[in-house]
């Protein structure tokens, strides 16, 4: 495999949503790579079925002002992703489809469908899978395979409301095989997809297993808590990304020499007060209550000294907590979406981060990632490609557009980081007057800005 080339199997191309939350009309996130030859390592270089070799991205970076509609793309992808994996466990019809929320700024509209589409690749086949619903019954589901140049339609069904049914096509479908039976106990507020898979279509399986295994959603904002489970039961374990956990921690330059997990309290109290409890969620609650990560700094001697885990920084313990599956993601090939990548990490530890997404040698399953930020370091031309970098903005209506960096031809060499502060892109906070409109008469006095001199 050549040195800048990036092989994989399973990656997402492409994501489109509607009438979902901030966004009304469609919004498109493509990671379809551009003629750009810069930073060739930022790509995934692969053939499918019927085209020649393509370039993909392995990342796109979403930029916004607060509420603009960077963490709603992921939240819409996730949505659907909760849809295809838990619509078969409903079992009454009249249960609301609870991952529909649509647009809520034009209350006299007539009830229209929030619609979700998402082109990927499974064991190097891409596949369309189309969702067009409301809160209660799904209007339109389709699936379309490309196992060669020319589509092939698995099935479509779409809700007539003249008939009260549902409209199945084709009628003989070329790649999949019909179950007319199977078709009428499928539920209005339920997902074919999901309704299959749970009575053995095979052939839908890995479909289903993308959605399910190969989407990852990690929430790093303020608000959200990271979990330690996975990092801290590699390194308990001598799990298979342990020596490497280590190693990561020892480069990030945060005076980490090695970790350790140590015990805080008494397990045995758990183990009484839970005796009823499956084995399997007892084991977890005593680890989550009592085991804590324990990480060994270098001091002032020779002798390395374990500091107790509630006195490390919020940084330090978000990146403990992301280095598990930040391995694991890469090893496996997934595609991850952040919500708020930088929270409480140095801008160079995000970089560090995200090179290794970008690494062809430790990257060697092509997986992916999608963040929101607001950090403009990161616009670094020598970081992500200008292809790999896209906005969000509201008009004066209140509904949120997606659009590329691309879209303003950013000339070879511009400051990237300039030209977003200064506004040329949008998706900056427009505030002309300050939060308090009027800060001089806020403290009750007129004053005159000082200009500093040369």
């Amino acid at each position: 495999m050549d040195a800048k080339t990036c092989y994989s199997s399973s990656m997402i191309i492409q994501f489109s949503v509607s009438n979902y939350r901030c966004f009304r009309e469609f919004q498109t996130l493509n990671l379809t790579a551009s003629s750009d030859k810069s930073l060739p390592d930022n790509c995934i270089v692969t053939s499918l079925a019927g085209r020649p070799e393509r370039r993909w991205l392995k990342g796109a970076a979403i930029y916004g002002a607060n509420a603009s509609g960077k963490s709603t793309v992921l939240n819409a992808l996730k949505a659907l992703a909760g849809m295809v994996i838990h619509s078969a466990k409903i079992t009454d019809a009249t249960e609301p489809i609870r991952q529909i929320d649509p647009f809520a700024l034009c209350p006299d509209h007539p009830e229209v469908p929030t619609a979700f589409g998402v082109v990927f690749v499974v064991d190097d086949t891409r596949y369309e899978y189309r969702v067009a619903a409301t809160r209660k019954r799904i209007w339109h589901e389709s699936l379309r395979a490309f196992p060669s140049a020319r589509a092939q339609t698995w099935y479509a069904r779409d809700w007539s409301p003249e008939s009260a049914s549902y409209v199945w096509t084709p009628e003989r479908p070329t790649g999949f095989q019909r179950d007319p039976q199977l078709e009428s106990y499928t539920l209005s507020n339920m997902l074919f997809l999901s309704k299959a898979v749970a009575n053995n279509r095979a052939e839908l399986e890995p479909i289903f297993r993308w959605f399910k295994e190969n989407l990852v959603f990690l929430d790093m904002s303020a608000r959200s808590h990271l979990s330690l489970d996975y990092t801290l039961n590699q390194i308990e374990q001598q799990g298979e990304y342990c020596a490497s956990i280590k190693e990561l921690l020892r480069h990030a330059d945060i005076g980490v020499t090695g970790v350790e997990t140590i015990e805080d309290g008494s397990p045995e109290k758990v183990e009484k007060l839970f005796a009823d409890v499956p084995v399997e969620i007892q084991k977890r609650f005593i680890k989550e209550t009592w085991l804590r990560p324990s990480l060994i700094h270098a001091g002032m001697t020779p002798v390395q000294i374990p500091l107790p885990w509630e006195t490390e920084s919020a940084g330090t313990r978000r990146l403990f907590a992301l280095a598990g599956p930040w391995l694991d993601i890469l090893n496996r090939g997934k595609v991850v979406c952040i919500d708020e990548l930088e929270t409480s990490m140095h801008p160079h530890m995000v970089r560090e981060l995200l090179r290794l997404f970008f690494d062809p040698a430790v990257n060697t399953g092509g997986a992916q990632v999608i963040f929101t930020t607001h950090n403009p370091l990161l616009l670094d031309t020598t970081l992500l490609r200008r292809d790999q970098v896209w906005f969000t903005d509201k008009d004066n209506k209140g509904a949120a557009h997606l659009y590329p960096l691309t879209d303003y031809s950013p000339r070879k060499g511009e400051s990237l980081v300039r030209g977003y502060l200064s506004g040329r892109y949008g998706a900056l906070p427009f505030i002309p007057a300050g939060l308090l409109d009027a800060i001089p008469s806020y403290e009750g006095k007129e004053t005159t800005p000082e200009v500093p001199h040369d």
